[in-house]
C-alpha cells in the first residue's frame, strides 16, 4: 500500500464507520471483565465524547492527555478526540507525578482524561500550571467531577468525523524512555491505516473471526496496534485487561476469553514459562503468538513451542514507525531473528563509519522506510533532523542480514560494546547466558575500567539458585565455550531484578550508572 491509496481527506476514527458499513454494529467489539460492548455502542460513545469535547471548548489540534489503563474508556477517549480533530496522547498510568507534569508542559494539553485512582495526582499536577487543563474522569468519581460516561450521555448523537487531511496531526505517543526522557512522537491521520494494510494484512492476516488479546497496553504503540487498530480495521473482537500483566493474570485471561491472537513481550513470555503452574492453562484457542519491543531469544521460542505447541512470531517495530515493520511469518521463520521486511516497508543496513550499505552478514545501523513514519519529535528539532533522512528513519538499532534476507538484532547502536577494537553485541552474550540452567534473565553493558572498555553482565538467577563467585566464573566459562573468547563478561553481578521500561525493554543506561563491579567477580 502507498500513501496515494489513502483518501486525501481522511480521519483515523473512521475505522469504526467501516464496520458499521459492513453490518457489524451488533458484533462484540470489546470484552472487558463481565462487559461486552458492540461496535455500534463503541461508535455511539465515541461520537458522544467527541461532541462533548467540542462543547467543552477543546478545539482542533489541541491535545488531550490520556492517563488510562486498558478498558472501554480508552478507545472512546482516543477515537473520540481524533473524531473531533483534537490530538489524543496516551500515557502510561503507572508513572509518577513529575512524569505527568513533563507531559503536560511539553504537550500543552488542553484536557486530561484519567482513571479515578489517578485523579488526585493529575489534579495536583494541573494545579501547578499557569493554564490548568480541563480534568475529566474515565468513569464516575465523586460529585462534581465530570466523567466520560456522563458526558457521552449528555452529548449523545451522531457526529461526522472532522474534515481532516490524511497528513494532519492525529495523535502522539511518548517514547518509552529506554535511553532517557521520553520524546513526543507525532503521528498523522494516515499512519494507523498504513500499519493495518501492511503488518495486519500480510503478517497477522487478521479477519472478523479473530479475537485479539494484547498483554502490552494500549498506551504503547505495540499494544495500540494489537488491541485497537488491527481488530477495529478487520472487524474482529478484542479482549481488554486492566492491571499489571502478571503471568497468572494473563494466563487466566487467555483461558477465559480464548483469544486467537496473543501479543506480549519477551520478558512476559519468559515469566509465563517460569510460572510453576503454566502447564495447567488451556491456550488451545490461540492460533498465533506475537512478540516485539525487544528481541526474542531462540531459547524462549523453543521452550514456548515445546510447552504450548505454539510458535511466536518475533518482529521489530518502534514508536516512531507505529508498529512492526520487520517480522517472521508462519511460512518464513527463523527463531532468534527478527524476520524479513513487512510488505510496504524497506530496510537497509549502513556502516556507521562509511555511510554505505554493508555486505550480508556484516553489522551496521538499521534504517527503515515506510509511510507510518513519525512526522517529527515534538520540541526536538535537532533530534528530528538526526533521525529522519529523506524518507529513511534511523532506528538506532544494530542489525545484520543473512543470505536469505532474515534480519538479526545485534543491540542498540549506543549499546554495542567495542573491546580490543572489536564490536561485541550485548544481545549475543545475553542470549548465551540465559541458556545456562541457572539463569532466568541477563543484561549486558560496557563499562570503563582503567581507561578500557570491559563487559559487565547483570544476572537474575532462577529460584533455588544462589549467587557465588564460583557460579560467576562458571558463567564466564560458559560464554567463552560458546562464543568467540573475547565475547564474555569480564564481570558478573547478580541482582534480584533488572530495570525495565513499561514495555519490557531493559534500561541499560541505568545499569551503566549502577556503580563499580565487585573485584572478586572479575573473570
Amino acid at each position: 500500500m502507498s500513501l496515494l491509496d489513502i483518501p486525501e481527506r481522511y480521519n483515523a476514527s473512521t475505522l469504526l464507520d467501516r464496520n458499521l458499513g459492513r453490518g457489524l454494529a451488533h458484533k462484540v467489539c470489546i470484552r472487558w471483565q463481565d462487559q461486552e460492548v458492540t461496535y455500534g455502542e463503541v461508535y455511539r460513545r465515541v461520537c458522544g465524547f467527541a461532541r462533548a469535547l467540542r462543547a467543552l471548548g477543546v478545539r482542533r489540534e489541541e491535545r488531550v492527555l490520556l492517563v488510562l489503563d486498558d478498558s472501554p474508556a480508552f478507545p472512546v477517549a482516543f477515537l473520540g478526540a481524533i473524531r473531533t480533530g483534537a490530538v489524543p496522547i496516551p500515557t502510561n498510568p503507572l508513572l509518577r507525578s513529575d512524569d505527568y507534569a513533563y507531559f503536560l508542559l511539553d504537550s500543552g494539553a488542553r484536557a486530561v482524561v484519567a482513571d479515578p485512582p489517578l485523579l488526585d495526582v493529575v489534579r495536583e499536577v494541573c494545579s501547578a500550571l499557569a493554564e490548568p487543563p480541563l480534568v475529566l474522569a474515565s468513569r464516575p468519581a465523586g460529585e462534581g467531577q465530570p466523567h466520560l460516561e456522563e458526558l457521552v450521555q449528555a452529548y449523545a448523537g451522531d457526529l461526522p468525523p472532522a474534515d481532516t487531511h490524511r497528513d494532519d496531526m492525529a495523535f502522539w505517543l511518548y517514547s518509552s524512555g529506554s535511553t532517557g526522557r521520553p520524546k513526543g512522537v507525532v503521528h498523522l491521520q494516515h499512519d494507523i491505516l498504513y500499519t493495518c494494510e501492511t503488518y495486519a494484512r500480510h503478517v497477522l492476516r487478521i479477519t472478523q473471526e479473530d479475537v485479539t488479546f494484547s498483554a502490552s497496553k494500549l498506551f504503547h504503540a505495540y499494544g495500540l496496534g494489537n488491541n485497537l487498530s488491527f481488530p477495529y480495521w478487520a472487524g474482529a473482537s478484542t479482549v481488554l485487561r486492566s492491571g499489571r500483566p502478571t503471568p497468572e493474570g494473563v494466563l487466566e485471561t487467555i483461558q477465559r476469553y480464548r483469544p486467537t491472537l496473543f501479543f506480549a513481550v519477551p520478558t512476559l513470555y519468559n515469566a509465563i514459562l517460569n510460572h510453576p503452574n503454566c502447564g495447567r492453562y488451556d491456550l488451545s484457542g490461540v492460533r498465533l503468538c506475537v512478540s516485539a519491543a525487544e528481541a526474542l531469544p531462540a531459547e524462549i521460542f523453543h521452550r514456548w513451542k515445546e510447552r504450548f505447541g505454539l510458535v511466536i512470531l518475533d518482529g521489530v517495530g518502534s514508536t516512531e514507525m507505529l508498529h512492526i515493520y520487520c517480522s517472521n511469518t508462519p511460512e518464513a521463520l527463523k527463531p532468534g531473528s527478527s524476520g524479513r521486511p513487512v510488505p510496504g516497508y524497506e530496510l537497509k543496513i549502513v556502516s556507521p563509519d562509511t555511510g554505505q550499505p554493508v555486505a550480508p552478514g556484516e553489522v551496521g545501523d538499521l534504517y527503515v522506510k515506510g509511510d507510518s513514519e513519525l512526522a517529527l519529535y515534538w520540541h526536538q528539532h535537532e533530534k528530528t533532523k538526526r533521525s529522519l533522512h529523506g524518507g529513511w528513519f534511523y532506528t538506532g538499532d544494530r542489525y545484520r542480514v543473512d543470505e536469505e534476507g532474515f534480519y538479526w538484532y545485534e543491540g542498540r547502536s549506543d549499546d554495542m560494546i567495542k573491546v580490543g577494537g572489536l564490536w561485541v553485541s550485548p544481545v549475543e552474550i545475553e542470549n548465551t547466558l540465559i541458556e545456562h540452567p541457572a539463569v532466568q534473565e541477563a543484561a549486558v553493558v560496557g563499562i570503563p575500567v582503567e581507561g578500557l572498555t570491559r563487559i559487565r553482565a547483570f544476572v537474575v538467577l532462577k529460584p533455588g539458585r544462589a549467587p557465588s563467585e564460583a557460579l560467576a566464573q562458571e558463567l564466564q566459562e560458559w560464554c567463552k565455550e560458546r562464543l568467540a573468547r573475547y565475547r564474555y563478561p569480564h564481570y558478573v553481578t547478580f541482582t534480584e531484578d533488572l530495570p525495565k521500561t513499561v514495555t519490557g525493554k531493559i534500561q541499560r543506561f541505568k545499569l551503566r550508572e549502577s556503580g563499580p563491579p565487585v573485584a572478586s567477580q572479575v573473570g
